[in-house]
């Protein structure tokens, strides 16, 4: 770069630094920048010293082959960089690893290369050798975990027939083998150790399902020697693998075994293949499942455990596409809540689908939509007839409408409004509010200002406390707000709620000037109401709490009573001077005509 190349130039001449010092060094410095361009996580230097010592085919390691780090760094000249805090080795700079994309012949065969290498290492004698049960020294098999966890990623992306083979060979003893228990512990990390059983690791078909190598899995289900309706001991079968992770082809495979069981939920969560694909969003699978052959016409507002789940010739397997799960959701309930707008389509198009279905938490997929702010869903459910836009949880009984107005969504609220059959004014329980108290607490002006554009929004229903809209805007300082409420001849101003506070009183309190001038220019306003609990004027507010700028504002008006007292006796100038207010002593003690500064 010093002699006047760019960045891509400066790498391109490195590379071919690298590529002259021939032979092993050659070798060595592009094999070390093919593992951390190419690997599936940031890999410490005793793995990648590891991986480039595997001599493909080979029965064992060669512990000789193992290069010294500094032989790595000397190859790679200066591209790569150890981070010695975390022994981690990277690319000199993340600029390096877009440099690398852009040359995708800089590797040959990079992943199936990476594959074979990683099943030649768990084949090793002395792999094969270790137990299932006790846990390795990182120093002796270093390379073990990311070969376990990894491998089926790399021959997914780039298949060799000799990575097939290897893979075969593995998945022979996989059942028994130490990276079966390597990989199981992987997947299961952070869930209690009650979801799954430990000492039944993972079947190998269940592993291919998993990792979604539809090739090797052809070949297992061939051999026969796996039952494809298996649970494993975190009571997943193969089918909700692949389904789960969207591994399209690995599901058509096992779809088509005579005796495969489509609707088996597992054990933990009581979701089927149809239930993980739908909540993560992989239509292909999810059509496979809604396709001839799984949907039974006849079942149809029928039960569906009255129906032969296998009929003549094992041609009829039906999926029931409103299976619940133990948390209460169907598959439409999961998609509708993770916002999978092509799942949600393909399931509202099944005649045989309820949407009006309910969670355990008694929000239906309308509800869960609206909430998340989801659009594009909440158009699609409500094109059906039989949805019902105000359907109530059984939670804190709010609607669509009400939660959407919650999270700010102001599309979805829209969507909402247009419907003449959706009531703006539902309250919630426990709280009491409504959909417009909801956005004028949270300060959604958008939606607010939708609402109000309803005719038959009630903008007087107040919470469980008595407080308004009003006054929860002007307590919480939303000046747009407030200006839009003041807008309606229907709010009224002055109305106190169960502590006896005007909206006046909140804001004056609070020292939201923009709201106090908002409201004191309304001419039905009256600025000297006391509260009920401590009988405060919104002047005392304002002079015990030092806003100065509220209560110069109060003290212009001239029906504010600058001598008003508290049930303790006390006067504005009182409060402001027991408070060490000095600036609002001096404006209650100014002559009137000199109050406006």
């Amino acid at each position: 770069m010093k002699n006047g190349l760019d960045l891509g130039e400066a790498y391109k001449a490195t590379l071919g630094r690298i590529r002259a010092q021939g032979g092993g060094k050659a070798r060595l410095g592009m094999a070390v920048l093919m593992w951390i361009s190419h690997s599936r996580r940031p890999l410490q230097v005793d793995e990648i010293c590891h991986a480039i010592a595997v001599q493909i085919g080979s029965n064992d390691l060669d512990r000789d082959d193992i290069p010294a780090i500094p032989t790595v760094l000397d190859c790679c000249q200066g591209l790569v960089t150890i981070d010695k805090g975390a022994s981690g080795i990277r690319l000199i700079h993340f600029t390096l690893q877009e440099y690398i994309s852009t040359l995708p012949d800089l590797f040959d065969r990079a992943h199936s290369t990476m594959a074979e290498t990683c099943l030649t290492y768990l084949n090793f004698q002395h792999v094969n050798d270790l137990t299932n049960h006790p846990s390795p020294g990182p120093r002796g098999t270093p390379f073990l975990q990311y070969s376990s966890l990894y491998w089926g990623t790399h021959i997914r992306m780039e298949l060799s027939d000799r990575a097939k083979t290897y893979a075969l060979r593995l998945l022979d003893r996989f059942d028994s083998h130490i990276s079966a228990k390597t990989l199981w512990e992987s997947i299961n990390a952070g869930f209690p150790s009650h979801y799954y059983r430990g000492d039944e690791p993972f079947p190998a078909l269940h592993c291919v399902s998993y990792f979604g190598v539809a090739e090797v899995a052809k070949t297992l289900i061939k051999m026969k020697r796996w039952d494809v309706n298996q649970r494993d001991s975190a009571g997943m079968t193969p089918l909700i693998w692949a389904a789960r992770y969207g591994h399209e082809e690995v599901v058509r495979l096992l779809l088509q075994e005579k005796y495969i069981k489509p609707d088996q939920q597992d054990t933990n969560y009581s979701r089927t293949a149809l239930s993980w694909a739908a909540g993560n969003g992989h239509e292909g699978v999810v059509r496979l499942f809604l396709g001839p052959g799984f949907v039974n016409p006849a079942s149809i507002g029928r039960w569906w455990g009255r129906g032969p789940l296998v009929g003549p010739l094992f041609g009829w397997r039906f999926v029931n596409p409103d299976s619940s799960s133990k948390c209460g959701r169907t598959p439409l309930l999961w998609a509708a809540q993770n916002g999978h707008d092509g799942v949600v389509k393909l399931l509202v198009e099944q005649q045989d689908v309820n949407p009006e279905t309910l969670s355990k938490s008694g929000q239906t997929p309308l509800s869960l939509a609206a909430e998340n702010g989801h659009e594009g869903i909440v158009e699609l459910l409500l094109e059906r007839e039989d949805v019902n836009p105000d359907t109530l949880d059984r939670g804190y009984g709010g609607t669509p409408l009400l939660w959407a107005a919650l999270n700010g969504h102001d599309g979805i609220v829209e969507l909402l409004l247009r419907r003449e059959d959706v009531n703006p004014n539902i309250q919630c329980r426990g709280y009491g509010r409504t959909p417009l108290l909801w956005a004028t607490v949270l300060g959604h002006e958008r939606v607010v200002k939708l609402l109000l554009g309803r005719t038959d929004t009630n903008p007087g229903i107040s919470t469980e406390s008595g407080r308004t809209p009003l006054a929860q805007a002007a307590k919480n300082g939303h000046e747009v707000i407030v200006k839009l409420l003041l807008g309606r001849e229907d709010v009224n101003p002055n109305g106190s709620d169960s502590s006896g506070r005007t909206p006046l009183s909140w804001a004056t309190r609070n020292g939201h000037e923009g709201v106090v001038k908002l409201l004191l220019g309304r001419k039905d306003i009256n600025p000297d109401i006391p509260d009920a609990r401590y009988d405060q004027t919104p002047l005392s507010w304002a002079a015990e709490n030092g806003h100065v700028g509220v209560a110069q504002l109060l003290l212009q008006r001239g029906d504010v009573n600058p001598n008003s007292s508290t049930k303790s006796g006390r006067t504005p100038l009182m409060l402001a001077a027991e408070n060490g207010h000095d600036r609002v002593v001096q404006l209650l003690q100014a002559p009137r005509s000199r109050r406006i500064w």
